[in-house]
């Protein structure tokens, strides 16, 4: 725990620190813990249960193996043969020295399937690739070759940060922002600039909360950027926080990122020592997988050290945030533009357009395409360029329907292929861009399975808080794995958890059954 101040809100840090060292959390472990920060036991162990990588183990208990395989079962992964490498991992391996399980969005659609051997991540993993890196004991975290501070520097780096502190108009980069047409990059698309008034508008102090926690299935832009250009975006976040006079900096990563994490910790290292921030300015927080939380407000409670529950709004995380303080909260792409902007100019952006659409987007594409991957095309790019973009379609396969914006925006047929895929050119056809999170599907593929992933996935992310969301879920999966679905009933529980679910994923859940429902009644 160290030797510093033990604070309750570091909580799943310490969570992870026993995690890690220990490979569980024991009941003595847990009375402990709860002895050192003086709080009840009972609230330990409602926060480290409440997260899917904390292995909690109660007292008679037998821990589990030391080495555990989290095999990835997103639609990316499930098309890709993922139920057949579990099942032949489960066959193949000692149950009594590995233990296998299954796991939702690892954020490596680009090389589906795969699976995490303690934090070693296996891209297009075989059960052969498994065995050979269990005998090699490589399970460890494989860090990329990206661009360190110095190479970043020499080249202007942080020169944009350093001018704006020592002369900078907040209002005038704002404009910029607002001009270049930036975004919420994270799936709202709430401008960005505008945030930075309704923060302001209150009095400090004021914090700034980074949303990492990128668990919507098949999207990979944010780790793409952080694995080559991490300094992009530390400098927009700094430029963000300086903006809103910010006092501190919550970086918060999902922990399916460990290499992200070591870049992360290791490069806001070299800025402290470089004179660019304080000791202790940016606190870097690890998930600990819980979907849930890349809901902003369910991603400050857990900042805080508890249970990711969204909460009820208003207040909006601008008033009342992090400790009750006003909160910017950005998504990491976001903050990689606003550096681009900042050093570059509005037309980073504004300069591309496209069927009457502004902008650049960031597509992480997966799924039926011959070269899956991230790539940043216009922002009024139909399903047919970024298909072409991916290379086409994978050898043997023809397009039949795709996910435009992860599992919530349901499917779409291939028949409408004209749409651009940007934000508000999707809600009229009953699904958004989201993180632009794209999934094709070919005709070697079940539209009604994708759905039905994707329903699991809700089933086993949803927080719990609200009936709406958590028996719909499941009564939808139910209802979904019949021989014919009783659409009349599908629609009603739909109709029930849009209206009353309190966040997002509640709410937007029913769409891959709606959408279906609409396209492809034929597999109903």
């Amino acid at each position: 725990m160290g030797d510093g101040p033990h604070r309750r809100d570091l909580l799943i840090e310490y969570l992870h620190l026993i995690q890690d060292r220990f490979g569980h959390l024991s009941a003595a472990h847990l009375r402990a813990l709860a002895e050192e920060l003086r709080i009840s036991m009972a609230e330990v162990y409602e926060v480290a249960s409440f997260y899917a990588h904390f292995d909690v183990v109660k007292e008679g208990e037998t821990p589990s193996p030391a080495l555990t395989i989290r095999v990835c079962d997103s639609l990316s992964c499930e098309l890709a043969g993922a139920q057949a490498l579990k099942a032949a991992l489960e066959d193949g391996l000692d149950p009594a020295e590995v233990r296998v399980l299954r796991a939702p969005c690892m954020g490596r659609c680009d090389t589906a399937p795969v699976l995490e051997l303690g934090h070693n991540h296996i891209d297009h993993a075989t059960p052969e690739k498994v065995k050979r890196a269990i005998e090699a004991g490589d399970t460890h975290a494989r860090l990329t070759d990206y661009e360190v501070y110095e190479t970043y520097a020499k080249a202007g780096g942080y020169a944009a940060l350093l001018k704006l502190r020592e002369d900078g108009d907040w209002e005038a980069v704002q404009s910029q922002m607002l001009e270049a047409g930036l975004r919420g990059l994270g799936g709202a698309g709430f401008p960005s600039g505008k945030k930075w008034g309704f923060v302001r508008a209150n009095p400090g102090p004021r914090y700034l909360a980074v949303n990492g926690d990128e668990g919507e299935p098949g999207t990979f832009k944010d780790r793409w950027y952080l694995e080559r250009t991490p300094h992009l975006f530390l400098e927009g976040m700094l430029i963000a926080a300086w903006a809103v006079e910010a006092e501190r900096v919550f970086l918060y990563m999902r922990d399916e990122y460990p290499a992200v994490l070591e870049i992360l910790r290791r490069e806001i290292a070299t800025l402290e020592t470089a004179g660019i921030v304080t000791p202790g300015y940016v606190e870097l927080r690890r998930g600990a997988g819980a979907y849930i939380c890349g809901e902003e407000s369910a991603m400050i409670e857990s900042i805080e050290g508890k249970r990711g529950l969204p909460r009820h709004r208003p207040p909006y995380v601008a008033q009342v945030g992090v400790f009750g303080q006003p909160t910017l909260v950005h998504n990491i792409e976001t903050l990689h533009w606003v550096a681009r902007i900042c050093r570059e100019g509005p037309q980073v952006l504004n300069a591309t357009e496209k069927n009457g659409r502004t902008g650049l987007r960031s597509y992480s594409v997966s799924g039926r395409v011959a070269k899956p991957g991230m790539y940043l095309l216009p922002a009024g790019s139909t399903i047919t360029d970024i298909i072409d973009a991916a290379g086409g379609m994978a050898e043997g396969h023809r397009f039949k329907a795709y996910q435009p914006g992860g599992p919530s925006s349901g499917l779409l047929p291939a028949s409408m292929n004209d749409v651009p895929l940007d934000f508000d050119t999707l809600q009229p056809h009953g699904s958004f861009i989201g993180s632009a999170a794209v999934v094709v599907l070919s005709d070697h593929d079940s539209a009604r399975a994708a759905a039905l992933n994707m329903l699991r996935f809700f089933e086993d992310e949803s927080c719990g808080q609200c009936t709406p969301c958590r028996v719909g879920c499941e009564k939808a999966v139910k209802l979904m794995q019949a021989d014919q679905w009783d659409q009349g009933l599908l629609e009603e529980l739909s109709t029930a958890m849009v209206d009353a679910s309190i966040c997002g994923l509640g709410q937007a859940a029913p769409n891959p059954i709606r959408l279906v429902m609409k396209h492809f009644p034929e597999e109903i």
